[in-house]
């Protein structure tokens, strides 16, 4: 059976593992361990399977308060809609010839992704800055930024 300390051991175990995993999951595993060694501190006598319990509860406990009230939020352009975008400044990575597809990266996100596919109505080369016109399907339209 194991003692309040053998939990603390693994929650600490399981906290310093988060530095090698980068999902920033596996501390809230770690945490609840650390819950159980300390329930089992104040209150000895618990059977393997009731600690097991209380670890699983404790855990999701703790993802549910972290995805809840203390996730950072971020905000991105996903979710909005693609005339939002009509104007946004990016950089082409590719040259672009006239009648064919080439790829612009933009600083921040744009409809969930920083770099899109696109085409125009001109011949463009790569390195320069482009405004977005339309978003039409999985393509984006640009031309030259003035």
């Amino acid at each position: 059976m194991p003692e309040w300390w053998h939990w603390v051991v693994l929650g600490l175990c399981l906290s310093i593992a988060e530095l090698a995993v980068p999902a920033f999951f596996i501390v809230w595993f770690g945490l609840g361990a650390v819950f159980v060694g300390l329930f089992l501190l104040l209150a000895p006598g618990l059977s393997l399977a009731a600690q097991l319990l209380v670890w699983a509860g404790a855990s999701g406990a703790f993802v549910a308060v972290w995805f809840r009230y203390l996730r950072p939020r971020t905000r991105t352009s996903v979710g909005t809609s693609a005339d939002s975008v009509a104007g946004e400044i990016g950089i082409l990575v590719s040259e672009l010839p006239l009648h064919a597809r080439g790829r612009v990266r933009f600083q921040k996100p744009i409809l969930g992704a920083d770099q899109w596919e696109c085409y125009a109505e001109q011949h463009l080369m790569a390195g320069e800055r482009v405004r977005v016109v339309a978003v039409e399907g999985n393509f984006i339209k640009v031309e030259a930024s003035k």
